[in-house]
């Protein structure tokens, strides 16, 4: 795994993507809402995009949880856990997991994750609704997790 700026994705897409794109040349800053396909299986079929309690560890959050996955020395994955339990600190309903790929790999295969830190939003089905791959900002972050409440 490696680590690297990237995008925030919509799997479906929405008006929040033209929101929290930022100006072209941006590398190096936080990642940004895009459009994005479910993770494909080796045979071309989409992954199954649902995770429960028994994957995590831990029950879902009644509106949102927010999935990171980490590596040991990332410090990008650092950062981005700061921002997700202010998340959870100041938002009602929502669950924040963090995930070693190292102790997870048959599940970071499935979902396609292949930087650190990559984040999913799920529903409160388990559905995931957005990823990231890159340290969001607090606001995309909120920004992320309201669109997927009022969807």
């Amino acid at each position: 795994m490696s680590t690297s700026p990237g995008a925030w994705n919509s799997l479906g897409g929405d008006d929040v993507a033209a929101v929290m794109t930022p100006s072209s040349g941006a590398a190096g800053r936080a990642p940004s809402l895009v459009p994005h396909p479910a993770p494909l299986r080796a045979s071309g079929t989409p992954a199954d995009d649902r995770l429960g309690p028994d994957e995590l560890g831990t029950a879902l959050g009644e509106r949102v949880t927010l999935v990171q996955f980490s590596s040991t020395f990332c410090a990008p994955c650092r950062a981005t856990r700061r921002v997700l339990e202010r998340v959870v600190a100041t938002s009602d309903g929502v669950v924040h997991v963090e995930l070693d790929v190292a102790d997870h790999p048959a599940l970071g295969e499935r979902l396609g994750i292949d930087v650190t830190p990559t984040v999913l939003v799920l529903d409160p089905d388990g559905t995931v609704r957005r990823r990231a791959s890159g340290a969001p900002t607090l606001a995309q972050a909120r920004a992320a997790v309201a669109s997927v409440h009022q969807g």
